[in-house]
């Protein structure tokens, strides 16, 4: 940190000389202005920034035959995530078919993202999408009732022998996964552009508190695809009907458990949130008394009820964590 004594000119005008490093990386001209932004702590942001156009990263990858898909995938995803607004593959030879499909695959899991430009030899992604036109609440609001509807489901696929139901929430899985990858792009935005929050109405530390909630609700969509995994295993198998409504009696809970943890987030109800915490007690006892009740069937049965069980007190467990985080948040923001 430079330290540097305020000075007094005219009497009456405050001034504070700027490093020359910043000036001269920034490309700071005599005359030039400059935007001041007061930050939430008080504390004094100097940008050159102030026209709000968002700045524009590249990232650059080199392909070829030899590439592995799922790392590529990954790396496409890790740049999406990490907030570059143009990604180009490079190759020194022509492209192979497959990076070309991965490619589309991508831009129809990552949203705004948009092939711009082609040759033999390249292809350039951009992002095509304004971050203040996507609400972080908005964003978590559809994850909440994607997530819940999924586990919904699951759980009417065991009692219903229903395969095609089971292999839909599945498929949904990627729809939170892409949601949750918009939230953590924005987030990252947000951390390395202070005018963007400003634009979004939301400081930087909301936002790392919407990513952190938005992180947990796709951890709970995760075990609601558990569950309908293991719903295809029970499909051919007969399930004793007071085990199943205990499950379903458990399921419940756990959702009623996320909603209202959801609701406590919406609201920044530190009260809510306390008395939520509550039921993922209750909820423990209730899979514990399933656990005990499938040891007593084949193992064929037992461990996949057993999975699911696990996979229901987890999605109590992950709602009571966004509980603690509205009460972490919103205490330290009273502060």
């Amino acid at each position: 940190m430079e330290i540097r004594k305020v000075q007094i000119t005219g009497g009456s005008s405050y001034i504070v000389s700027l490093p020359k490093q910043w000036i001269r990386a920034a490309k700071i001209q005599k005359n030039d202005p400059v935007g001041l932004v007061v930050q939430p702590d008080g504390s004094l942001l100097i940008t050159p920034k102030i026209g709000g156009e968002p700045a524009h990263r590249t990232k650059v990858f080199e392909v070829g035959a030899a590439t592995d898909r799922t790392y590529l995938l990954r790396l496409l995803v890790g740049a999406y995530v990490a907030g570059f607004t143009i990604i180009r593959l490079e190759s020194r030879g022509r492209l192979p078919p497959f990076i070309l499909q991965l490619v589309r695959e991508f831009t129809q899991m990552a949203i705004g993202q948009e092939v711009v430009g082609e040759t033999d030899t390249t292809i350039t992604i951009k992002d095509l999408l304004n971050p203040a036109e996507m609400p972080f609440e908005n964003t978590i609001k559809r994850m909440h009732l994607l997530a819940r509807g999924m586990q919904q489901d699951a759980m009417d696929a065991i009692r219903e022998h229903d395969a095609a139901l089971a292999g839909d929430v599945v498929a949904r899985d990627t729809e939170v996964d892409r949601l949750h990858w918009l939230v953590a792009r924005q987030d990252n935005l947000i951390a390395s552009d202070a005018t963007l929050a400003r634009r979004m109405g939301i400081p930087a530390a909301r936002a790392a508190y919407c990513f952190q909630v938005s992180r947990i609700i796709e951890r709970i969509a995760d075990h609601a695809t558990r569950i309908a995994h293991n719903a295809l295993l029970l499909i051919d198998r007969d399930i004793e009907p007071a085990t199943l409504d205990l499950m379903d009696k458990a399921s419940t809970l756990a959702l009623q458990i996320f909603s209202r943890s959801m609701e406590a987030f919406h609201t920044g109800d530190i009260e809510k949130a306390n008395a939520t915490l509550q039921g993922v007690r209750d909820l423990e006892e209730m899979t514990h008394d399933i656990d005990t009740r499938v040891l007593r069937f084949e193992a064929v049965t037992a461990i996949p009820m057993g999975q699911i069980a696990d996979s229901i007190r987890r999605i109590g467990e992950y709602s009571g964590d966004i509980c603690e985080c509205v009460i972490n948040y919103t205490v330290g923001r009273e502060a």
